[in-house]
């Protein structure tokens, strides 16, 4: 599991059925399709700009894949439904980010569709599916972020407008 990228924390892992047209690498982004199959972020469809797309992903997000699943295959993978994981970050260099700050996930260079190991920096709980935890011996590039299943935990508190965060 060397692209797993978890740093530390309770992984609370599920098993759930990977979706047999999407591929899914150890250490992606996943979410919930509506037949109840783990897709990889890249499978998800754009919807208007990245902020939107972003708003709607969160709503579906189920985690990190602990397993990878090849296309046309239709088996079960475990998936990380919390804990503290390294991602590429994708912020621009002009963002301040510190403890706290919310991250969801980027759009690829051609902003076609969502990278699966990538964040960018975002500006409300209903964009991101977790918070930058650490920022000391960092790599350069990357992001040390706590993560939090919106379909297994209610996500980020105010990702969801479905749970009341008071």
């Amino acid at each position: 599991m060397k692209d797993f990228n978890w740093k530390w924390g309770e992984t609370c892992p599920i098993c759930v059925r990977a979706a047999e047209d999407s591929e899914i690498r150890i250490g992606d982004l996943l979410w919930l399709d509506p037949d109840g199959k783990a897709q990889s972020a890249s499978s998800f469809a754009k919807s208007g700009d990245l902020a939107e797309t972003q708003k709607a992903f969160t709503l579906d997000f189920l985690g990190i894949a602990m397993q990878a699943s090849p296309v046309g295959w239709m088996e079960t993978i475990r998936v990380a439904t919390c804990g503290t994981f390294e991602f590429d970050d994708e912020t621009p260099s002009d963002v301040t980010q510190r403890i706290g700050t919310f991250v969801g996930p980027s759009f690829n260079t051609l902003e076609e569709k969502l990278e699966s190991k990538a964040i960018i920096t975002v500006d409300s709980a209903r964009k991101a599916i977790g918070r930058i935890v650490h920022q000391e011996n960092v790599p350069a590039g990357k992001a040390y972020v706590a993560i939090i299943s919106t379909v297994l935990k209610g996500g980020v508190p105010g990702s969801d407008p479905k749970h009341k965060t008071e």
